[in-house]
């Protein structure tokens, strides 16, 4: 099944694109997903495990299973803010 996953600020830049479309298997999670990503993008080890995820833009745990057509976009910590 097709999805499509987006990253963001340093993601996008260690995953060299800030856009995928991906086949996986039925029944793939947020977790098996973030594992298949970071060993095909070696960028990627070590950074997906810090993001949020969010599939169709709601907040999504490593157990939530994917389904056909799905976004799913990981979401780096952010620093700084307001002195």
């Amino acid at each position: 099944m097709k999805i499509r996953i987006l990253f963001f600020a340093s993601v996008a830049d260690a995953a060299r694109s800030r856009q995928l479309d991906l086949e996986v298997e039925p029944g793939t999670s947020v977790g098996g997903l973030r594992k298949r990503l970071e060993r095909e993008r070696p960028g990627l080890a070590g950074r997906l495990g810090k993001c949020a995820a969010a599939v169709n833009q709601a907040v999504a745990g490593p157990e939530t299973v994917l389904s056909e057509e799905d976004e799913v976009a990981f979401l780096p910590p952010v620093s700084g803010g307001a002195r």
